[in-house]
């Protein structure tokens, strides 16, 4: 098979989704192969659920037995999606505790992985949004996103590779109960253990290696949960071999937001369509505020030094405020403009968690699936508490006082493991590529500052049909196996010193919701299951199916990619021109690509917005 800089391999993606699209006929033109007419519904789960092989159970014992939850007795999903468990356990060890947190464990669904040791935390962020955002709707083994019908199969389900647990934390979120009492991450983290431990005795999972996960807010909880995992020294119960954030909160609001958002407005200068002088303020603003300066003195490789310490006091209040006026003046040019994903446009998609994006949306008559009383039955979960994906109420005392985690924890979790991965999906303006990228130069691991070289390597992500190769008998029938999902060079990756960072182009806030086969490819970076983000193996639950050769890749699509256009259509990846305004130099640093803009756009996975 020949694959000449990756443009068969673009092709069949883009032919993988013919059926995802509206016809050409729309448009005068005739499509070049007849048009399926099977549902997308009928035409996946049959087969992938005719194909799949579910083990038989392995963690149903007099201690567990409460905790079981019927395969097929889950509202609304019309297929088994095996052996789980959901309840409460307390945050001590009193097991009359009333402080609880509530979890769904879903064990490792592939018969060729349950001899893993190994389990997978899952948090979602806020602080006070519940990790069944996370299982619902990114990457739980049943997803229901917005606009669709109903719950479908995942197969880019994390229980594919791993045991995985979605908990609802700190106390306050979701179904979770109790009294808030927690002042600080590390309160978080303490009560976190304390649950932990409950669970680990519960299910017999001893000496599991555990690896963290989370989006969003969850850059605070995770990395405190798992430095205070270490601080433990016990690999009985806390044997963190790894962690992987997305879009997370890391350190300096202003730093992750106000500071680069004029610079995001330009590289996505097509999204924001402001009229030129709402364009020359914001524009005065980002050089008045000293934001320019900031950028081009510390978003360099290596880091230039130490970034102020309490930037965000030491900003004016106009330019700390610079984020919220650039999201007023968007909404009001894109009523439906979502800062989780900002190529969004109206209209809203009904989401059964009530909250697709920036703006609220719940139909007259719809219901929040998890707030349902056959739901909470089925999870025994309590019948009297009132779901919200994300809390109404605080869940920190007095707000979170806790320092960044980029200063101590973060560091740690690295040093210790040599195994973290921190994501950004490049169209999310919630928190912002260049934001996350500065604060990686603020970040000192390994006895150094911050990245020495800049990312520049591609991230690819294999081509797969969700079936075996032989299986497939035309290019027709890849459009009936599974969901849409990209494949190709979808971004940057840069590893140094057991940190790793990667770029996902076209993806908004929630990764494994936008792009979930990239997610899973970092899944199976951070298991071990392959050894870099640039390898072209297969995945691993298709490990037959063709690749292109490892030097038809490129560069990545991310920062330092391209200075200009012309460079970008010289490197075959695609080109986006800044605006005026931005100089080469600044568009490159951006840390987004739009790399096969035309393949993206139609293979990201189905797309919905929920919470922070």
């Amino acid at each position: 098979m020949h694959w000449p800089k990756l443009s068969l391999g673009l092709l069949l993606s883009a032919v993988a989704v013919t059926d995802a699209r509206r016809s050409l006929q729309h448009v005068g033109k005739k499509d070049a192969k007849p048009k399926s007419t099977i549902s997308g519904h009928d035409s996946f789960a049959t087969h992938y659920l005719a194909t799949r092989q579910l083990p038989p159970p392995r963690f149903a014992n007099a201690n567990t037995t409460k905790f079981a939850v019927n395969g097929t007795g889950i509202p609304d999903v019309d297929f088994d999606v095996g052996e789980s468990y959901a309840g409460y356990l307390p945050i001590t060890d009193n097991p009359d505790d009333t402080d609880e947190l509530f979890f769904w464990f879903f064990p490792s669904s592939s018969p060729t992985n349950t001899t893993q040791k190994e389990i997978l935390l899952w948090l979602n962020g806020g602080p006070g949004c519940s990790s069944f955002e996370g299982l619902l709707q990114e990457n739980g083994p049943f997803i229901w996103q917005s606009g669709t019908l109903k719950p479908i199969p995942n197969p880019w389900a994390w229980n594919r590779l791993t045991n995985v647990v979605w908990v609802e934390q700190p106390i306050g979120t979701g179904f979770s109960r109790g009294k808030v009492t927690a002042r600080g991450e590390e309160d978080v983290a303490s009560q976190f253990l304390g649950f932990w431990k409950n669970f680990i005795d519960t299910f017999s999972l001893q000496g599991y290696k555990v690896y963290i996960a989370g989006e969003s807010y969850a850059g605070a909880y995770c990395p405190y949960i798992a430095s205070a995992m270490l601080d433990k020294n016990d690999t009985t119960y806390y044997n963190v071999s790894g962690l992987i954030v997305y879009d997370p909160v890391l350190g300096d609001d202003v730093v992750q937001e106000s500071a680069t958002t004029v610079p995001f407005v330009d590289y996505h200068h097509n999204l924001f369509t402001f009229n030129n002088s709402f364009n020359a303020h914001i524009h005065e603003l980002h050089e008045s505020c000293g934001f320019a300066d900031y950028n081009a003195k510390y978003l360099v490789y290596p880091p230039s030094g130490p970034q102020p310490k309490g930037y965000t006091q030491s900003v004016s209040r106009e330019c700390r405020n610079l984020w919220e006026v650039i999201l007023e003046e968007a909404l009001s040019i894109n009523p439906c403009f979502d800062v989780y994903q900002v190529a969004t446009t109206c209209p809203l998609l009904y989401d059964v968690l009530g909250f697709p994006g920036t703006i609220n949306y719940l139909p007259e008559g719809a219901e929040i699936y998890f707030d349902r009383e056959d739901v909470k039955k089925a999870i025994h979960a309590d019948l009297n508490t009132k779901w919200a994906e994300c809390a109404d109420g605080d869940v920190f005392v007095g707000g979170d006082r806790s320092d960044p985690s980029s200063w101590k924890v973060l560091p740690h979790v690295i040093d210790a493991t040599k195994n973290v991965i921190i994501g950004h999906g490049s169209l999310d303006m919630i928190l912002l590529p260049n934001g996350t990228l500065l604060t990686i130069q603020n970040t000192t691991w390994g006895g150094q500052l911050g990245f020495q070289s800049p990312p520049v390597e591609p991230f690819f992500v294999p081509f797969h049909t969700l079936s075996t190769a032989d299986e497939i008998e035309s290019e027709t029938d890849q459009t009936k196996l599974g969901s849409i999902a990209a494949a190709g060079v979808l971004g940057t990756a840069h590893t140094e010193r057991g940190l790793t960072y990667v770029s996902v182009d076209l993806s908004g806030h929630m990764v494994p919701q936008y792009a979930p086969s990239a997610a899973f490819r970092h899944l199976e970076f951070l298991l071990g299951r392959v050894d870099s983000l640039s390898s072209v193996q297969p995945f691993t639950i298709e490990p037959n199916y063709p690749q292109p050769p490892a030097d038809s890749l490129g560069n990545g699509t991310g920062p330092g990619t391209f200075s200009s256009g012309t460079e970008a259509a010289e490197q075959g990846v695609g080109s986006v021109s800044a605006s005026a305004e931005v100089k080469g130099s600044d568009a490159g640093r951006i840390g987004v690509g739009f790399s096969a803009v035309f393949l993206t756009l139609g293979a990201i996975a189905m797309v919905a917005m929920t919470e922070l």
